[in-house]
């Protein structure tokens, strides 16, 4: 089962969510306009506004008012993307050429600040002050995650708990506030709020440490960019890290570590990386975050959200891309 045939529940509600999406970038400065929207025209899984349609159904549905939160969600995720891809010094997202180099480096930063400024005048339509907190705290935090990832390139001296507070702060946590989000906004109960972040944050987790598996796995059609770009840009990520500390690479990362080499043989590291334990483990990782998403739904009553959202899970621990 793929995204699509998961996501015919709420076909009709998410695309009213891609036009609101488009009507949220004002069209009256026209570089920013066009800057700001050739990301989104990219497309993508939508992940985070889907999730704020399924939690909103554990409580009082209406999409009208969820939009005032995927809408947001979905922009600030835009806008870390296209600032990754400034420090990153990314070519390609999606397959298409990032906003840095179909313009430069400033206009990509200024975009980025732009599309969060509006995703957080959007939100201040809902009067709801837990709302904002969360937000305002999930900024501060992914905001402290991306300064994590630039002082961690190149850095091999670092640990498995390093990796995955930083994992949390850039991916998960959006996508834990999704579901938090959906179902604060349409006030169901608290334990299901509760539920819902915890399901939300396994599945996020999960979600980052399959894309870091795949970044080693998948084809460049597939990504979008060329396998191994984190390793070329010096991002440490779990496969890279578990083969330079245990199983069989171990050995061989450990002295290319030391000697420095490690900076100039990135495609042997590619290769070995294949031929050791790292994929393996971070493979069965990615599944115990997945348990444990599902554990947190498993008190919850049937519904067809609730396939949904368990559904989603399975993709996301089966994906290739």
């Amino acid at each position: 089962m793929n995204l699509v045939d998961i996501y015919m529940q709420v076909k009709s509600d998410v695309s009213y969510i891609e036009r609101e999406l488009e009507k949220s970038i004002d069209p009256d400065s026209r570089e920013l306009y066009q800057s700001s929207t050739h990301l989104m025209k990219a497309g993508g899984k939508r992940i985070r506004p889907v999730f704020v349609l399924l939690a909103g159904k554990m409580g009082e549905y209406d999409v009208k008012q969820l939009a005032h939160v995927a809408v947001p969600l979905e922009l600030i995720h835009m806008a870390t993307l296209v600032h990754d891809d400034v420090v990153d010094d990314a070519h390609k997202r999606r397959g298409r050429d990032t906003v840095r180099t179909k313009w430069d480096n400033k206009t990509a930063m200024y975009t980025g600040n732009y599309v969060l400024a509006r995703a957080l005048t959007i939100i201040t339509k809902l009067p709801n002050p837990l709302i904002h907190r969360i937000m305002s705290n999930a900024i501060l935090e992914m905001c402290k995650g991306e300064i994590a990832q630039v002082r961690d390139l190149h850095n091999w001296d670092q640990g498995l708990r390093n990796y995955l507070r930083r994992i949390k702060r850039k991916t998960a946590l959006l996508i834990a506030i999704s579901c938090q989000l959906g179902a604060v906004a349409s006030n169901a109960s608290t334990d299901v709020v509760r539920r819902m972040y915890q399901f939300g944050y396994n599945v996020g987790m999960a979600f980052q440490i399959t894309d870091d598996i795949l970044d080693f796995t998948g084809t460049e059609k597939q990504l979008g960019k060329p396998a191994g770009s984190d390793l070329r840009q010096g991002n440490v990520t779990l496969p890279a890290l578990y083969s330079a500390y245990a199983g069989s690479t171990r050995s061989t990362f450990q002295d290319w570590i030391r000697t420095g080499e490690i900076y100039s043989r990135t495609e042997d590291a590619i290769t070995l990386i294949h031929q050791g334990e790292g994929l393996a483990y971070s493979q069965e990782l990615a599944e115990r975050y997945l348990a444990r998403a599902k554990a947190a739904l498993v008190d919850l009553p049937d519904s067809s959200a609730k396939k949904s959202m368990l559904q989603i899970a399975d993709y996301i621990g089966g994906r290739k891309f």
